[in-house]
C-alpha cells in the first residue's frame, strides 16, 4: 500500500514540476511587454519618464534579471506561497486576486462535475435496459457530448437570458446589491450561477450517459453475468453487479476528463463574464499580466493533480483488483 502510494506521489511530483515549468515558460514567450502595457494605460507622454518608469517596474517585477534567474526566483516564491504582484491590478498580490475568484469557479465546477456524473451514469444505466430508452437517450447523448461548452453557453445565454429574460447573462451577482449573508444577495448569486452551471452540466451529462450505457451492455455479456443467469439469479441482481462493475471505468474516465471539464468551465465563465478563474485568464491576456496568468494556470494544475490523486485513492478502496495487485507487488 505505502509503496504504491509512494510511486503515485513521485509521479505526481514530477508531473507538477514539468507543468509548473511549462506554465512559467508560456507567458514569457508570448508577444507583448507587461510593463509597457501597464504604463500605456497611464498615457505617459514624456519619453524620459516612460523609460525611467519602465526600468523601475521591470525591477519591481523581476523582469530585468536573466531568464534562468527569473525561473529560480519563481520557484523560490512558489515555495513561499508568493506568486508575485499583478500587473493588471498593481500593487495587489496575485494570490489575493486568485483567491477572490476561486470560490466562484469551485461553486460552478464541483456541482456540475458531481451531478452530471451521477445523473449521467443513471441515465446510461436506464438506456441499457430497454430499446425504447436506448433509442431516445443515446442520440441525445451523442449530440450533447459533441456540443462545445462555449457554443451551448452562448445558446443558453441568448435563449434563456436575452430572449426569455429569465436569468441574467453576465456577472456573479447583481452589482446593485451589497454582498452579505442575506436572502436577496444569495438569490442573486444563485440566479447568476444557474446558466453557467446548466450549460456545463448538460454537456458533461451526455458523455457519462453514453459511457455507462456502453459499459452496462458490455458487462451484461460478460461470463460472470451469463453464469449468474444460468444459475437462475434474479435479473435485478445481475444488473446490480453489472452496474457496480461498469462504475469502475467511469471513475477512471472522470480522472481522464477532468482537465477537459475544467477547460470547459473556464470558457463558460468567459461567455457569461462570471467572476471566476476563466474571466481572470481573459483579463490577464488582454493586459499582458504574466504573473496573474501563470498563477491561474498553477491553481488549475494543482486542482487537477489533487483531484486525480483523490480518485486514485478512491479507486484503491473500491476496486479489489487494485488491492490484489498491490499485495502481490509487496510480497
Amino acid at each position: 500500500m505505502w509503496r504504491y502510494m509512494g510511486r503515485k506521489l513521485l509521479v505526481y511530483a514530477l508531473t507538477f514540476a514539468v507543468a509548473v515549468t511549462i506554465n512559467w515558460m508560456i507567458p514569457r514567450f508570448m508577444p507583448g511587454d507587461p510593463v509597457r502595457s501597464m504604463l500605456n494605460r497611464g498615457s505617459i507622454s514624456d519619453p524620459g519618464a516612460l523609460e525611467r518608469m519602465t526600468a523601475y517596474y521591470e525591477e519591481v517585477f523581476g523582469l530585468d534579471a536573466p531568464l534562468h534567474e527569473q525561473y529560480l526566483n519563481f520557484w523560490s516564491g512558489l515555495l513561499r506561497g508568493d506568486l508575485g504582484i499583478s500587473v493588471m491590478l498593481y500593487p495587489e498580490p496575485v494570490v489575493d486576486v486568485i483567491l477572490r475568484a476561486v470560490p466562484y469557479t469551485l461553486a460552478l465546477l464541483i456541482p456540475a462535475i458531481v451531478l452530471s456524473w451521477i445523473v449521467g451514469n443513471r441515465f446510461g444505466a436506464f438506456a441499457a435496459r430497454s430499446k425504447v430508452l436506448d433509442n431516445s437517450i443515446l442520440p441525445i447523448g451523442y449530440v450533447l457530448t459533441a456540443t462545445p461548452y462555449m457554443w451551448l453557453a452562448l445558446l443558453m445565454a441568448w435563449s434563456l437570458g436575452i430572449v426569455a429574460g429569465i436569468f441574467p447573462t453576465a456577472g456573479g451577482h447583481s452589482y446593485a446589491l451589497t454582498p452579505g449573508m442575506n436572502a436577496e444577495f444569495l438569490a442573486s448569486l444563485v440566479t447568476h450561477w444557474f446558466l453557467p452551471f446548466l450549460s456545463m452540466f448538460v454537456v458533461a451529462l451526455g458523455g457519462w450517459a453514453i459511457g455507462m450505457r456502453n459499459m452496462i451492455i458490455y458487462e451484461l455479456e460478460a461470463d460472470y453475468a451469463t453464469y449468474l443467469r444460468t444459475l437462475g439469479a434474479p435479473r435485478k441482481l445481475v444488473r446490480r453487479y453489472a452496474y457496480r462493475n461498469a462504475l469502475l471505468p467511469q471513475i477512471t474516465g472522470l480522472a481522464v476528463q477532468l482537465g477537459t471539464i475544467i477547460t470547459g468551465a473556464l470558457l463558460t465563465e468567459i461567455v457569461f463574464n462570471y467572476p471566476g478563474l476563466g474571466t481572470l485568464v481573459l483579463d490577464s491576456l488582454n493586459n499582458r499580466d504574466f504573473f496573474l496568468l501563470q498563477g491561474v494556470f498553477l491553481f488549475v494544475v494543482i486542482g487537477v493533480l489533487v483531484a486525480n490523486f483523490v480518485i486514485d485513492l478512491v479507486y484503491v478502496f473500491i476496486d479489489p483488483r487494485t488491492r490484489v495487485q498491490m499485495t502481490g507487488a509487496s510480497s
